[in-house]
C-alpha cells in the first residue's frame, strides 16, 4: 500500500495565516508523520497556486510582472511552513513550464473525448488596452442602487451582485477608458458526462466525513451542470487550441493538476523520473486530499471527473478529510483588514511547536474553532508546562539527584503493570485516532498519559520513600520514564521538535517507530543534558500580541449610512419568513446570479439572488434562509423573481441569514 497525501495549494497572493494551517496543512503533516512512524510508503505533495485574477491585479498595482508577485509569496509561504516544521516531499508551483504542459494535456484529453465544449458569451472589452476585462478590472455605477465606485462584479454600497455588462458608466481600471461589450467564447467542462461514474465511485466512500459525502450525494441527486474552465487573461496556462488565443485555463481547473506536476518534479529531483507513476498510476495507492470545507466541490466532484476523463488510469481520491474554518478572537479572519495571526510573525515570537500544539488541540474538525491568544497562553502554560513539562522535570530532577542520571531496569509490581496497561490502551486509541484524522481528540489522550504519570508519581511519593526503599523509587521512575517514552512517540506527529528533545534527554534513539515506543525492559535509561522541556508564555507576551493584532473594528470598510427612521407600522408591512431552498442553478451568461426555487410553506416560488460569487448552487440545496416574501415581483433575466433572500454583506464576503435551528418553511421572522 502506498499513500499519496496532498494539501490544497495555498494561493501565492498573500502570506500564510493560522487559519490556513489549521485547516489543510498541519492535519496533513500530522497524518504523514504518523504513517512514517509505522514505516508506511508515503509522499506528501504540495505547492503554491500561482494563477488567477488577484495575482494579475496585484502585479498591475505594483507595476511588475505576475511572476514577481508569485515568486515573493511562494518564498514567504514556504518559509512559514518551514518555521512550523511542516515537511513536504515536494513543494512546487503552478507557474512552472512542466505544470503548464501537464494542464494542457489534461485539457486536450477531455476536449478530444467531447467532455469540453465551446460556448459564446459577452464580456467588457477595453479597446485602448486591447484586452477583455475580468470583473475586478472594471469600475462604474451600480445598476441597482446608483452608487459610484462599484466594482465590476459587486457593489460595496448596497451589496448587490450583478452581471458585469450591466454596470453603468463602466471604466477600465487600467487606463480609465470606457470599455465596450464584445462577444467572446469560453470552454465548458460537461460534468454531467461523469454522473454515473461519480455515483458508482461515491457509493464506495461510506467512510468519508459526513459533510463531504452528503455534499456529493446532494450534487449527484440534483444533476450536474457545466463549468466554465477558461478565462480572458494573459496570466495563466494557455488553452492549447488554435482558436483560443488570449485564453487561459481557469485557475480552479489547473490548480489540482499541480498535485501531479509537483509529484513529477519530485521524481525528477530524486533522480527517478518515472517514480511518480508508482503513486499516480497504481491501484495500490491511497490518495488523500486535506482541504478546507470551501474546497469540497473541487476535490470531491470536479477533480475526480477530470481524472476519469484522462487517457491514463489515474488513481482517484481515497479520502478527502475536509476541515471547517478557524476564526480569530471570535471574529472571522480577514486578511484585508489585517485581522489575522501571520505564521511568520508568530513563530518569530514563539516556538513553532507551541503553535502546532495549539492548532492541534483546537482543530476545526467538526465545526469552526476560534484562535484566542489568552487560550493559547492557558493551553501552553496549564497543559504543556504544568502537565507534560512537570512530569518530565520532576522525573529528570529526581533521577539526576538520587540515581546519577540512570533509571535502571526493574521488576514491576501489579500496580505498576496496571498503570502501563492503561497507558498501552491509550496508545492504541491514539493510534486509531490518527488513522481517522482525529487530531484534537488525540492531543487530549496523549496529555492523559502525562496526567496518568503525574498521578502515579504523586501516589507513590518518591520524595518520602527515597530513604526507606530505593527500589520502590526506582520502579516509580522507571514507569514514568516509560510513559514519557510513549508520549515522545505519540506526540511526535504533533510536536516533532520538542519530542525529539524529550527523546534525547531520555537517551533514546532519534529514529522512531510506533511499535517500539519504549525500550526493552532489561535496558536502563541514561539521561543526557536534561533541561526544562517547555517555558511559560508570559502576560507581557500576550499583551504584545494583542497590541500587534489591534482590533477587528480598525481599518474596516465604512458601514453604510443609517437610513431614515420608519414607523413600526412600516416595519410591520414587511413579511419575512423562513424559506427552504429546493433548487439552485447559475443564471446563464452571468457570474454572480443564481436562479433559486424555494419553499415558503404555503407555496413554492422562484427568485434571482446575487450570491453566486460566494455560494456554489449545489451547496444551497436544503439550506434554510430568511426571505422577504411580500416584495413586489420583478422580472430579472427572464425570471419572475418573487421575493428577496436576506444576507449580511461585509468587505470580505457575503453570508446568508439562516435560523439557528431547522424550522418549518414559512415560519415568520419578527
Amino acid at each position: 500500500m502506498k499513500y499519496l497525501v496532498t494539501s490544497a495549494l495555498p494561493y501565492a497572493n498573500g502570506k500564510l495565516h493560522v487559519g490556513h494551517v489549521a485547516g489543510a496543512y498541519l492535519p496533513a503533516d500530522i497524518f504523514v508523520r504518523w504513517l512514517r512512524l509505522h514505516h508506511e510508503d508515503v509522499i506528501y505533495i504540495c505547492g503554491t497556486d500561482e494563477h488567477g485574477t488577484p495575482i494579475s491585479i496585484s502585479a498591475d498595482k505594483e507595476g511588475v510582472g505576475p511572476e514577481v508577485i508569485v515568486d515573493r509569496f511562494h518564498k514567504s509561504i514556504k518559509e512559514a511552513f518551514d518555521s512550523l516544521d511542516i515537511r513536504f516531499d515536494n513543494f512546487s508551483g503552478t507557474a512552472r513550464p512542466p505544470h503548464h504542459k501537464a494542464s494542457q494535456a489534461f485539457f486536450t484529453a477531455l476536449y478530444e473525448k467531447g467532455h469540453i465544449k465551446v460556448k459564446h458569451t459577452q464580456q467588457l472589452y477595453c479597446e485602448h488596452d486591447k484586452r477583455f476585462l475580468p470583473d475586478r478590472y472594471v469600475e462604474g455605477v451600480c445598476p441597482s442602487c446608483g452608487a459610484s465606485g462599484a466594482r465590476g462584479d459587486q457593489c460595496d454600497a448596497c451589496g448587490a451582485a450583478y452581471d458585469t455588462i450591466t454596470l453603468k458608466e463602466p471604466k477600465c481600471k487600467i487606463c480609465g477608458n470606457t470599455p465596450i461589450v464584445k462577444d467572446t467564447k469560453h470552454w465548458f467542462l460537461q460534468l454531467n458526462d461523469f454522473k454515473d461514474q461519480l455515483a458508482t465511485w461515491i457509493s464506495t466512500k461510506d467512510y468519508w466525513k459526513e459533510n463531504v459525502r452528503n455534499f456529493m450525494l446532494n450534487l449527484l441527486e440534483q444533476g450536474l451542470i457545466e463549468r466554465s474552465i477558461t478565462r480572458d487573461l494573459s496570466w495563466g496556462v494557455p488553452v492549447p487550441l488554435e482558436d483560443a488565443e488570449g485564453k487561459v485555463l481557469y485557475v480552479w481547473f489547473d490548480a489540482p493538476i499541480g498535485y501531479i506536476s509537483s509529484t513529477v518534479e519530485w521524481a525528477e529531483r530524486i533522480g527517478q523520473p518515472e517514480r511518480w507513476k508508482d503513486y499516480w498510476l497504481s491501484e495500490d495507492t491511497r490518495m488523500i486530499h486535506f482541504i478546507g470545507k470551501d474546497n469540497i466541490i473541487f476535490h470531491a466532484l470536479i477533480w475526480p471527473a477530470m481524472l476519469m476523463g484522462q487517457d491514463l488510469n489515474y488513481c482517484l481520491p481515497h479520502d478527502i478529510p475536509a476541515n471547517e474554518f478557524m476564526n480569530l478572537e471570535g471574529q472571522k479572519i480577514s486578511t484585508s483588514r489585517n485581522w489575522a495571526i501571520w505564521v511568520d510573525e508568530f513563530t518569530s515570537d514563539f516556538p513553532g511547536d507551541y503553535l502546532r500544539y495549539y492548532l492541534a488541540v483546537n482543530a476545526p474538525e467538526k465545526g469552526d474553532s476560534d484562535f484566542s491568544l489568552r487560550d493559547f497562553q492557558a493551553r501552553i502554560n496549564n497543559e504543556l508546562n504544568n502537565v507534560l513539562g512537570n512530569l518530565a522535570n520532576r522525573v529528570f530532577a529526581f533521577t539526576v539527584k538520587n540515581f546519577e542520571g540512570v533509571i535502571p531496569a526493574v521488576n514491576l509490581s501489579e500496580d505498576s503493570k496496571a498503570v502501563m496497561r492503561e497507558a498501552f490502551e491509550l496508545m492504541q486509541q491514539i493510534d486509531d485516532g490518527f488513522r481517522e484524522y482525529q487530531v484534537k481528540k488525540n492531543t487530549r489522550l496523549i496529555m492523559d498519559i502525562a496526567r496518568l504519570g503525574n498521578r502515579y508519581f504523586d501516589e507513590r511519593k518518591p520524595w518520602a520513600m527515597i530513604k526507606e526503599d530505593r527500589e520502590h523509587v526506582a520502579e516509580t521512575l522507571r514507569v514514568c520514564a516509560d510513559l514519557l517514552a510513549y508520549i515522545s512517540v505519540a506526540m511526535t506527529p504533533i510536536m516533532p521538535s520538542r519530542m525529539q528533545a524529550l527523546r534525547a534527554m531520555l537517551g533514546l534513539d532519534s529514529e522512531l517507530s510506533w511499535d517500539k515506543a519504549i525500550i526493552d525492559s532489561q535496558q536502563s535509561y541514561v539521561l543526557k543534558d536534561t533541561h526544562a522541556l517547555f517555558r511559560k508564555v508570559t502576560d507581557e507576551e500576550i499583551e504584545a500580541q494583542l497590541k500587534k493584532l489591534g482590533s477587528p473594528e480598525e481599518d474596516k470598510v465604512q458601514t453604510d449610512p443609517l437610513k431614515d427612521s420608519i414607523t413600526y407600522d412600516d416595519f410591520a408591512k414587511m413579511d419575512i419568513r423562513v424559506a427552504t431552498i429546493l433548487e439552485a442553478k447559475r443564471v446563464p451568461k452571468t457570474d454572480k446570479l443564481l436562479h433559486l426555487k424555494v419553499d415558503i410553506g404555503s407555496e413554492q416560488r422562484e427568485l434571482i439572488a446575487g450570491i453566486a460569487e460566494v455560494y456554489e448552487p449545489e451547496s444551497l440545496i436544503g439550506k434554510q434562509v430568511a426571505m422577504l416574501v411580500n416584495l413586489e415581483p420583478k422580472k430579472i433575466r427572464g425570471v419572475h423573481s418573487q421575493g428577496m433572500i436576506l444576507a449580511v454583506n461585509t468587505q470580505d464576503s457575503l453570508s446568508l441569514l439562516s435560523p439557528e435551528k431547522p424550522c418549518p418553511p414559512g415560519s415568520t421572522i419578527r
